[in-house]
């Protein structure tokens, strides 16, 4: 009982900041920049894109050190929410708006993918708004699993690796298959930041196996 009610009041919270943060002007961009992003190319399209891949690897040929240490990492509430995590956008929120920038994205594996999909170059809590509602849209039509396969094939892992067999084979000479302890954890972090904390550039990164 006591954690339902913790639950509860944090969501309150959240969402005070966000209605204190977030305007009706911002949610409107928001909406704009979704609405016009699927109507050019859809959900399924985009999809239908990642899949076609030639390097696209499905979730069963991905190591399970890779695909528990990356929801560790970027989601730990993955499997229990539906595309968005109050909990991280109101904490994301707060940091953004003491340092007066956005230097925290709050962002879910489903949010990532989205961004990844249609908004990567964009940096705005109307982006935020778009990238919620395409995260929405993914989770109503996708499984987990096949979100989580989605995001492994369509995220940046550095000097130029698109999508994790790429960057297993860039880095590591190995299949996905084959990523276990510090490999799998070096690639894991350099989702953070590709062109910095990728395999061939900096060794020396939080976390890292000696």
């Amino acid at each position: 009982m006591k954690r339902i009610l913790k639950t509860i009041a944090g969501a309150m919270v959240v969402l005070m900041v966000l209605g204190a943060i977030i305007s009706v002007p911002t949610v409107i961009r928001g909406y704009n920049m979704y609405k016009n992003a699927v109507d050019r190319v859809s959900v399924e399209q985009k999809v239908a894109e990642i899949r076609g891949s030639r390097d696209y690897v499905a979730l069963n040929d991905i190591s399970t050190a890779f695909k528990r240490g990356i929801v560790h990492s970027e989601d730990r509430r993955f499997y229990r929410h539906h595309g968005y995590d109050l909990i991280g956008i109101g904490r994301a929120l707060i940091s953004d708006v003491a340092a007066g920038a956005m230097v925290q994205g709050g962002s879910t594996i489903t949010q990532q993918l989205a961004k990844n999909m249609y908004f990567a170059d964009n940096r705005t809590l109307a982006r935020k708004v778009a990238e919620i509602l395409v995260a929405r849209q993914l989770e109503k039509h996708y499984t987990k699993q096949e979100i989580l396969e989605l995001y492994c094939n369509a995220i940046y892992y550095g000097q130029g690796c698109v999508g994790l067999k790429e960057a297993s084979r860039h880095y590591y000479r190995v299949d996905p298959s084959q990523l276990e302890g510090d490999q799998a954890a070096r690639l894991i972090y350099t989702v953070r930041c590709p062109e910095y904390y990728n395999p061939s550039t900096n060794f020396n990164y939080v976390g890292a196996a000696n």
